[in-house]
């Protein structure tokens, strides 16, 4: 992790300085920016391996640095916003964000969540030898890191592949928010299950709404009809099963 670089876009020299400041204190290297052209051309010149990026910027905003560097380099992004509008987060999803914080944040959480991204890259190189996974009309090609539904690709944020891959690999059941939280972006409690629920809504918008139900108070399943199969009515069950959070030990 010592040698990771990370890109901080941040116009306000007070935040921009704290952040720096503690992601060195991480053992990261450090590069900054505070335009958004400045942005887009740093990720260019040093290939981050992770971004930070401001929403309000100079030049052009947050949203347009992040559809450009993706569109060049697929990289982590972790969002920094004042605006907790559930729109504009969905917002920042859709054009390549993986996570974000609302200010004022905790410089500990984010760094926490740095972290828990970055493991999470690795696990997708360490599993990219894995078989395909196919469901009904939704194929998921794990090696490649790609999605095809009915034939036509679809276009994932890596948090929105890793999600998918994990909820395909128990179809038809039901995975506790908490749960997904813990084993998707490794993160110990539950104070962001609202980052699951953007995220879900995410992967309706790109794969159909029909792809991920939703279990009101617990969680989420992946029901993905095969051929010829008819689907279980709201509320009657179908018979779905609800997978267990593992119990926890005293410390």
């Amino acid at each position: 992790m010592g040698t990771r670089r990370i890109l901080i876009v941040e116009d306000e020299p007070t935040i921009a300085d704290a952040v720096a400041a503690r992601m060195r204190a991480e053992g990261f290297l450090v590069d900054l920016a505070a335009t958004g052209p400045d942005a887009v051309a740093a990720a260019r010149r040093v290939a981050p391996d992770l971004v930070i990026l401001d929403i309000m910027l100079p030049g052009f905003d947050g949203l347009e640095v992040c559809r450009r560097i993706q569109a060049e380099r697929p990289v982590p992004v972790i969002m920094l916003t004042a605006r907790d509008e559930e729109t504009d987060l969905l917002v920042g999803l859709a054009v390549g964000a993986d996570d974000y914080l609302t200010k004022p944040f905790s410089l500990r959480e984010l760094a926490a969540r740095v972290h828990a991204l970055l493991r999470r890259m690795e696990r997708a190189v360490a599993g990219a030898g894995q078989a395909p996974i196919a469901l009904g009309d939704l194929e998921i090609n794990r090696a490649e890191r790609r999605v095809r539904r009915a034939g036509v690709e679809v276009h994932l944020t890596p948090t929105e592949f890793d999600l998918l891959v994990h909820l395909a690999g128990r179809p038809r059941t039901v995975l506790p928010r908490e749960r997904l939280l813990a084993e998707v972006w490794g993160w110990a409690d539950a104070s962001g299950t609202r980052t699951v629920d953007s995220h879900v809504k995410a992967l309706r918008r790109k794969l159909g709404a029909d792809v991920i139900r939703t279990v009101h108070g617990v969680g989420y399943s992946l029901d993905v009809a095969e051929a010829g199969e008819s689907r279980p009515e709201p509320g009657d069950g179908g018979g779905e099963q609800l997978a267990r959070l593992p119990e926890r030990r005293a410390v």
